[in-house]
This record gives structure tokens, C-alpha cells and sequence, in this order.
């Protein structure tokens, strides 16, 4: 954990440690009560509207919301502490291509028996961060490994 003054800052990834059981806990009832397909599309929607609040106010801590703000951030934050280790394809002005070899998230998932609601509790946000970080910027994903890939294949480029 990073210290500050008077408070200390959790990291991105055990932020997520912290919070799956207990939202994991919630679903699940949740899924009982409502359903499966119900409850999925709820908490779809409600994550996806903090994922475009967190991409609002990720871009206004990194003071811009380009290509090379969106690498820093994530370098920096989906990165600290060896939560992803990543593999850069390409990095410019209009592109940030790479790989992530390992994902950390997936594992504590994996820990907390929880991995199937690791997909919409982190990579579904992906897509919907954009649209509040810089909506002219696009990514594109086919694989993850929360869902069993080698390795996920992230692609974010200027519309």
C-alpha cells in the first residue's frame, strides 16, 4: 500500500480483493431471489456505470485522457504491484497494443471461487472505462484470462 499524510492509498488490486467476497456474497443472493440472467444483467449495467464514472476520474487524476495518459494509467495502476504483467505490441500517439502474460485479478477470482463473476466484476469494465476516459478511443479484446486464454489481448487505438 502507498502512504499518504494521514491516510494509506490501496492499490487497485487489492482493492478488488477486498470487494469480491462481499459483492461475490451479494450476487449470489442476488441470483437466488432473481435468477441467473436477471441478476447478470443488473450488476452488467451498474458496473458499467462506474466503470465510466472510474474512466472520468482517472482521467482527470492523470491530467489528460489520450493514448499515452490511458498507457501511463495503466501501467501505474491496473499494473501496481504486479497485478497484470504485460507485454507492449505497440505504444504511440494513436495506439497501446499488448498482451497481459499474467493476471493477478484472475487469480484472487480463481482463490475466492469466484472466477465465473471475475468477467463482469473487471473485464467487462474495460469496454465501458472508455467512454468515460475518452469515448474517441476504442478497444478491442477477443480473449481473457479470466476465461481461460493463454493471455488477453488488449488493443486500444483512436476511433
Amino acid at each position: 500500500m502507498k502512504e499518504t499524510k494521514n491516510t494509506k492509498e490501496v492499490s487497485h488490486l487489492k482493492r478488488r480483493e477486498i470487494q469480491a467476497p462481499i459483492v461475490s456474497a451479494i450476487i449470489n443472493g442476488f441470483i437466488e431471489e432473481l435468477g441467473k440472467e436477471k441478476t447478470l444483467e443488473i450488476i452488467s449495467k451498474v458496473i458499467e456505470k462506474d466503470a465510466v464514472d472510474s474512466g472520468r476520474l482517472l482521467a482527470d487524476k492523470f491530467n489528460g485522457n489520450s493514448i499515452s495518459e490511458l498507457a501511463k494509467l495503466i501501467k501505474e495502476v491496473w499494473c501496481d504491484e504486479g497485478a497484470m504483467i504485460i507485454d507492449i505490441l505497440k505504444e504511440n500517439e494513436n495506439e497501446f497494443y499488448f498482451n497481459v502474460t499474467k493476471c493477478r485479478y484472475a487469480e484472487v477470482y480463481k482463490k475466492l471461487e469466484v472466477s465465473e463473476l471475475g468477467k463482469y466484476l473487471s473485464c467487462d469494465r474495460d469496454f465501458s472505462f472508455n467512454d468515460g476516459f475518452n469515448p474517441e478511443i476504442k478497444l478491442e479484446r477477443t480473449q481473457t484470462i479470466m476465461e481461460g486464454a493463454d493471455h488477453c489481448d488488449f488493443r486500444y487505438f483512436k476511433k
